[in-house]
């Protein structure tokens, strides 16, 4: 069982910075991939990038390439989201989720945190 909490999330201008944390709980978390997921307001929850367990292995949306870095820090439990050159199209829930395989595929994902609210204004 793994239990993830989100943080930093919050409100930005357009071409700000922020990052995101996730903080899991239990033994194993170094077992598996990290992925970072977002949901805007009346739309589907898509892949926004993925870690691999060990680390030496990311994947990215194509939206968000270049401008978001995901890293983990197994020893302290935690997968991070740098998010750079914000715009308004960032604006969602942003959701971790902690899986068995390296994926974008959402249904790949076994536990979630409940999310944090970013905002761009632009």
């Amino acid at each position: 069982q793994v239990q993830l909490v989100e943080s930093g999330g919050g409100l930005v201008q357009a071409g700000g910075s922020l990052r995101l944390s996730c903080a899991a709980s239990g033994r194993t978390f170094s077992s598996y991939a990290m992925g970072w997921f977002r949901q805007a307001s009346g739309k589907e929850r898509e892949f926004v990038a993925a870690i691999a367990w060990s680390g030496d292995r990311t994947n990215y949306a194509d939206s968000v390439k270049g401008r978001f870095t995901i890293s983990r820090d197994n020893a302290k439990n935690t997968v991070y989201l740098q998010m750079n050159s914000l715009n308004a199209e960032d604006t969602a829930v942003y959701y971790c989720a902690a899986g068995r395989l390296f994926s974008w595929i959402r249904e790949l994902y076994e536990y979630w945190g409940q999310g944090t609210q970013v905002t761009v204004s632009s």
